[in-house]
């Protein structure tokens, strides 16, 4: 802001320089769509790692070839990518209703596989969320009204994988506390809802006693037995009758007595041969005080604990000390026998009510699950909502190449579908091949077939791939090479640059044992021409890529987009100055600001310049930037319009190396 002299003195005004940097974007962000084993659907989970893969995905899924495709990735060299996931349409995700008692209660809400993400609820179908188990109890600051909230997932031996704990909720709408909005906000497992006005506090998971008088029973004398029979599932009956668990000195309170009471459930003697199996839950049982109750929870370790067990007690014969201790039907306030822990998925009516399995099948995906629809932002329209991407892989679309619903006319919907969303978002598409193209013939008839697809945003590469598969004892498994390719092209932009042809004896294919058909030099030369790249095996350098032309490559094209370097550098050179020259909108139109565009527009081009970017022994031979009244005339001011005019001297990538040798007669010195 100009400063107004107002004393007599010295005054400092900064002055803006004028100065944009532009910074080039990123170049090597891929995307892949597929189903996938778990994670949200119809969104782009960023993924940074083959372990963020695993953990968010599920990691390699044999029903999944892009499951593969990311492995490969970033095996080559890919650092960053975004993964959509579709499934079909009948896939569930496993969600359970919970009460507020058991049996027979009402409704407290229902817990769903998935997660809120920003304000919408996206749901996680699968296999996977029948092994995610809820638990909740009144160990809280207000016994009385409060609850706790624990989500677990665990895997077949029943180990906890991941696990989430919410405490102090209440059902009251609009308190801070309030359940739905404080899980729905924090769980990446599941999402709460309920049924309007229905707002009930979940019962309590495992044997809760009934209200304990505030002073000990007097049945709590020395030599007082704890004459109980505990039940699993009302059926098995592990029977305590001679345990003198109360010592010379009885204990004074509650939290004296609990591990007394625990003691007693843990020493039960089964009543049969046949109730060994569940021994376990009793002897890893814990009695936890909460309030003015006690808490009795089965052992989680071995195969025998179930989530849908019930342990049940009862006072057995003339003792009295059980039902004193309110863990007895008679007692005078009755205990609630519940389950040990929701199951999603789970068939117990415990406290559950309708249960919803998880559909284990969610891999028949069609043609209309990947392309999605604009509107609504799914399957590869959900990539709306990222930053950038610069790579689409959708091995998928490959008929033959998934147990996905594509066959060949299905295929062409899609690359002619991905080849438009390329255009808008300048990115490029490289597309697989089916898996019965397995000869130069077959490609060249599937190529022929395929003219539709020839774009300067797409590529393809001949042939497919064999990798290690570890879900199948490491034999060899045949899939399409784009995550391979995109994860080459980024490991080539980090090491030379996005104007290097990722291609050559230095770009082996990581992860790759065998391709599928191993060409030779004529073989080669007949496929190049057509704008097909080959993926070639070479004595010590082993399998490399061999090609660099995009599907506008063929020669008979004489496409300035020919190559797939100058194809990308075009692109990368678009965005970054998209992005770089915004602050310009609504700057006066005049000399001033076209000599700023000049300025930073120049910087940025002559950087490049100096990394080897561009053609040219100077800058005047490498690039142009233009922005001057010849090319904004007085029409195009009064229209809001500046022009920026930027040309670029692109590198050629060395296909063809002529070695001329001649023979020269010996020369005999003078």
């Amino acid at each position: 802001m100009p400063i107004t002299p107002t004393y007599p003195g010295v005054y400092v005004e900064e002055i803006p320089s004028g100065v944009h940097t532009i910074v080039g974007v990123a170049t090597s962000i891929a995307a892949f769509i597929d189903n996938f084993q778990r994670g949200p659907t119809n969104y782009a989970i960023h993924l940074f790692s083959l372990a963020d893969f695993e953990r968010i995905l599920g990691g390699l899924d044999a029903t999944s070839e892009a499951s593969y495709g990311i492995q490969q990735f970033f095996l080559n060299g890919g650092t960053e990518c975004y993964a959509v996931r579709v499934v079909d349409p009948t896939a569930k995700a496993a969600a359970i209703d919970i009460l507020d008692a058991p049996g027979a209660g009402a409704l407290s809400f229902t817990p769903t596989a998935g997660q809120i993400i920003g304000t919408t609820f996206f749901p996680n179908p699968g296999a996977w969320g029948n092994e995610v188990r809820l638990e909740v109890d009144y160990d809280t600051s207000d016994p009385a009204t409060l609850f706790n909230l624990t989500v677990s997932e665990v895997d077949d031996t029943g180990k906890v994988v991941q696990s989430e704990v919410f405490r102090n909720l209440n059902m009251t709408v609009g308190d801070p506390a309030y359940a739905l909005e404080v899980v729905n906000d924090g769980s990446r497992i599941v999402g709460l809802s309920t049924t309007a006005g229905l707002h009930k506090r979940p019962a309590a998971t495992g044997t809760l006693s009934g209200a304990l008088p505030a002073t000990a029973p007097a049945s709590l004398v020395a030599g007082a037995k704890f004459n109980i029979t505990v039940d699993v599932d009302a059926t098995l009956n592990h029977y305590v009758a001679t345990l003198p668990a109360v010592p010379a000195t009885p204990p004074k309170d509650y939290p004296s007595l609990r591990p007394y009471l625990e003691a007693v459930i843990r020493s039960a003697v089964p009543s049969s041969a046949a109730d060994l199996a569940n021994n376990p839950m009793l002897t890893g049982a814990t009695v936890q005080l909460t309030g003015n109750q006690f808490r009795i929870i089965a052992g989680r370790g071995g195969n025998a604990f179930s989530p849908d067990a019930i342990l049940e007690t009862a006072v057995n014969g003339g003792d009295t000390l059980a039902k004193d201790l309110m863990l007895d039907a008679g007692s005078t306030s009755k205990p609630v026998f519940n389950i040990q822990q929701y199951s999603l998925g789970g068939t117990a009516v415990g406290a559950q009510k309708n249960p919803v399995v998880g559909i284990v099948d969610v891999t028949l995906i069609d043609d209309k699950a990947i392309r999605g629809l604009e509107a609504s932002k799914t399957g590869m329209y959900a990539l709306e909502d990222v930053d950038i991407f610069n790579i689409l892989c959708i091995p998928a679309a490959a008929r033959g190449g998934s147990l996905a619903k594509i066959d060949d006319n299905a295929a062409d919907l899609i690359v002619t579908e991905a080849t438009a969303f390329c255009e808008t978002h300048y990115a490029m598409f490289i597309v697989d091949i089916p898996k019965d193209v397995n000869d130069v013939v077959g490609m060249q008839i599937w190529m022929t077939a395929k003219d539709t697809y020839r774009d300067p945003n797409l590529a393809t590469y001949f042939p497919r791939v064999r990798i290690p598969d570890p879900l199948n004892g490491n034999r060899l498994r045949d899939v399409g090479p784009s995550g391979t390719l995109a994860g080459l092209w980024a490991a080539t932009d980090v090491g030379r640059g996005v104007w290097k042809a990722p291609a050559g004896v230095d770009t082996q294919l990581r992860g790759v044992s065998q391709l599928v058909y191993n060409l030779v030099d004529r073989e080669n030369g007949v496929l190049n021409p057509i704008g097909i790249n080959s993926l070639r095996n070479f004595p010590i350098y082993g399998n490399v890529s061999w090609g660099a032309r995009t599907l506008f490559g063929a020669d008979v094209q004489a496409s300035e987009w020919k190559y797939i370097p100058v194809r990308r550098l075009a692109k990368f050179l678009e965005v970054s100055l998209l992005r770089g020259t915004k602050w310009a909108i609504y700057e006066p139109n005049d000399e001033p600001l076209w000599a700023q565009l000049r300025m930073n527009v120049t910087s940025f081009m002559h950087d490049l310049f100096r990394q080897g970017a561009f053609q040219g022994a100077s800058p005047d031979q490498a690039y142009l930037v233009k922005c001057d009244s010849e090319i904004n005339t007085q029409y195009e001011i009064d229209r809001g319009i500046v022009n920026v005019l930027v040309g670029f001297a692109p590198l050629k990538p060395t296909e063809f190396l002529i070695l001329q040798i001649q023979q020269r007669a010996a020369q005999t010195a003078a």
